[in-house]
């Protein structure tokens, strides 16, 4: 930005390096460029100080298309002062007296580009339908506009070049473009309805196949638990098939134990009462032929051995008398029966 400073009857001009000044002294050039520095008298001087760098003109206007709808257009236009003295000399950018140019050319530059803009786009618009300016209206109306303005007269020849115009949007309504985006967002709602659905389908298929996969588990746990129980009462039974007949060969063998131990014993038993009985037939045949106090001592003899221990033994003398007296007397009775 330029400044001033201003001293008594003379006054000191400081530039910009985006700011280029034009010094007209009684309708003279005296100063220009961009970065200009010099003394000036005031009353007999005019500045004006023309912007060089690039300027950003944002635009908004309204359409009607050719089936009577509203669009909006949003546009932006890009352009440069290439002739700063025709600039200066055709539109307001003079100094005032503190320093910063006035707005009237900017606004002027503005007005201009707009109305330039918004006729061309119109024109262009009411030869279309609502449905051709939403899909191919950026793209023609950028194209239009960059033409159009490049080749506007009035703007060559004050000395504006464009740089370039972006479209940014082409919008109906607000009804309208709501009406538009209902089947699309329609459209949208029943593909993620489907997805839903889809989604849901496998999720069931999935649950669907691991219920079978359990099932069949289940069907395979209780086939291998059938088989391991009859194999088990295969077992058990081959078990007690074994035991029992274990047993029996043992019962058997008990048996037969018992059989032979029997006869055994009642082999044993007929031998040892057949030698008691031959052993009395012998005691029998010898006692034959003894004589009665032979036999009875041999009777008190074997009683003598049955009968328990006797360990003192009193004789009387009427025992010893009537012993002696028997003995006495046997002898002479034996021989009166022989007798």
């Amino acid at each position: 930005m330029a400044t001033i400073k201003r001293y008594p009857w003379i006054s000191h001009f400081l530039g910009s390096p985006t700011g280029y000044v034009v010094h007209l002294q009684k309708g003279a050039v005296r100063h220009q460029g961009v970065g200009q520095a010099f003394w000036f008298r005031p009353a007999s001087s005019v500045l004006s100080e023309v912007p060089v760098d690039d300027q950003e003109l944002p635009t908004l206007f309204h359409a009607i298309t050719r089936d009577h709808q509203d669009v909006s257009v949003q546009a932006n236009v890009t352009y440069r002062f290439v002739d700063p003295v025709s600039v200066a000399s055709r539109l307001d950018f003079a100094l005032q007296q503190a320093g910063p140019a006035t707005s009237g050319g900017k606004e002027q530059v503005t007005t201009i580009i707009g109305q330039l803009c918004q006729s061309h786009a119109i024109d262009h618009i009411a030869t279309t339908t609502l449905a051709q300016s939403l899909e191919h209206g950026v793209s023609e109306l950028r194209n239009l506009l960059t033409e159009a303005l490049s080749a506007d007269t009035r703007l060559v020849s004050t000395g504006i070049e464009i740089l370039g115009v972006q479209v940014l949007a082409v919008r109906p309504e607000s009804e309208v473009e709501r009406a538009l985006q209902t089947p699309v967002r329609e459209q949208l709602q029943a593909e993620a309805d489907r997805a839903v659905y889809e989604r849901r389908a496998v999720a069931v298929e999935r649950e669907r196949t691991i219920s079978e996969n359990e099932m069949a588990s289940q069907i395979e746990l209780a086939s291998r638990r059938e088989h391991l129980v009859a194999q088990e009462g295969a077992n058990a039974r081959r078990e007690a098939e074994e035991q029992a007949a274990a047993g029996l060969i043992q019962a058997n063998a008990e048996a037969e134990r018992r059989g032979i131990g029997a006869t055994a014993e009642a082999n044993r038993i007929r031998l040892v009462g057949e030698a008691e009985a031959a052993r009395e037939a012998a005691a029998m045949e010898a006692y034959r032929g003894m004589d009665q106090a032979t036999l009875l001592a041999l009777a008190v003899r074997e009683a003598a051995g049955s009968l328990p221990n006797i360990g003192n033994l009193t004789v009387t003398p009427d025992l010893l008398s009537g012993a002696l007296a028997g003995l006495i007397r046997e002898p002479g009775a034996a021989a009166t029966g022989g007798k």
